[in-house]
């Protein structure tokens, strides 16, 4: 068990805590309390099964592109795979940053493969897991404001995700033409960190610059295998786009549960706007990115705020809770030591 990752990790949660503490007061925790439980059992678990299905999704997403690579799963392992995936994401800082390492190193010991490969498999799933919600999210901001004057701070949100949508596939394709450049500046800076590491940390062997360019350049041909095959990115785009609107729906049915249904192009502008926050340092966006869920619904949606924050914690509680339950036991029964 590493102790810097580990004592990072809690820092995150502390942050997290801290911020529930203010959402807390804010809201009056009271009023959010009583608002949840009055929440619908059976829908409760209607917002469970949607979840289990984006998971499923998902897993079918990742599944496609380890297809591409050659590498086979079967769907419930790959069910099971992305839940250690999400779990991973929920309990390290910086959410999907922070758990990529882990979920290659799961992605290799059950498709029995090199670690550059998984990296550059759950690299690329995340990655074109972002072009369906800002798709979707501006779609709904786009269908709202037809109907109404968008808020100010809602221009806002909806302007960071034309920033993003343009930034984005900017950037990926200014690395992928500078590549070897960046390959080349990737070795020069990463073999001297680990060999100053290998004078601290016992047993860390430092690998030569060639293997290092070696490992960098099996990453970038994985990417450019997945990306130069239609097939297989229109189906894992499709099963993105699948869950996401699991995701979505999930928020609707929240509402629905507390007797305060809302429009869906309401949850479809909102769920992407809650994930971007999901890139916070605390463990899974934890308290930021129900602060940004809570922050985009209340001011589209004429609910009482204690009643968006119900719906937000039934919600997340879902999408939290699920991954890191289901997730957490395969990844022990692996033995992975996510802090590791």
């Amino acid at each position: 068990m590493d102790a810097d990752r580990l004592r990072a990790t809690l820092v995150g949660f502390l942050a997290a805590g801290a911020v529930f503490a203010v959402l807390a007061y804010t809201l009056d925790a009271g009023r959010v309390a009583t608002a949840v439980g009055r929440a619908s059992p059976g829908l409760v678990a209607a917002v469970v099964g949607v979840i289990l299905f984006w998971l499923f999704a998902w897993g079918v997403a990742l599944r496609t592109v380890l297809g591409v690579l050659g590498e086979r799963l079967a769907p419930q392992t790959a069910f099971l795979v992305f839940s250690g995936a999400m779990f991973a994401n929920n309990v390290t800082p910086f959410g999907q940053a922070g758990g990529e390492p882990v979920t290659a190193l799961l992605i290799s010991k059950v498709a029995d493969t090199e670690y550059e490969r998984s990296l550059a498999a759950i690299a690329s799933v995340d990655t074109l897991n972002f072009f369906p919600s800002i798709g979707l999210a501006l779609l709904g901001a786009a269908y709202y404001a037809t109907r109404v004057t968008l808020p100010r701070r809602l221009q806002a949100a909806t302007g960071v995700a034309v920033l993003l949508a343009v930034a984005v596939p900017v950037g990926g394709y200014t690395v992928w033409r500078r590549r070897e450049t960046l390959s080349a500046v990737l070795v020069d800076r990463l073999v001297p960190a680990i060999g100053w590491l290998a004078g601290v940390v016992p047993r860390l062997s430092v690998p030569s610059p060639a293997s290092v360019a070696d490992r960098i350049d099996q990453f970038f041909g994985t990417v450019e295998r997945i990306a130069t095959d239609p097939r297989g990115l229109i189906v894992a785009l499709g099963a993105s786009s699948l869950g996401w609107f699991c995701q979505m729906v999930g928020l609707w049915l929240a509402f629905r549960a507390l007797g305060e249904p809302v429009g869906f192009v309401v949850v479809m502008f909102a769920v992407p706007m809650g994930a971007i926050a999901g890139a916070t340092p605390t463990p899974g966006g934890s308290g930021f990115v129900e602060t940004a869920l809570i922050g985009v619904l209340s001011l589209v949606v004429s609910v009482p705020t204690a009643t968006v924050g119900a719906a937000v914690i039934v919600f997340r509680a879902a999408v939290y809770g699920v991954p890191v339950l289901i997730g957490g036991l395969f990844v022990s029964w692996l033995g992975v030591d996510v802090f590791d």
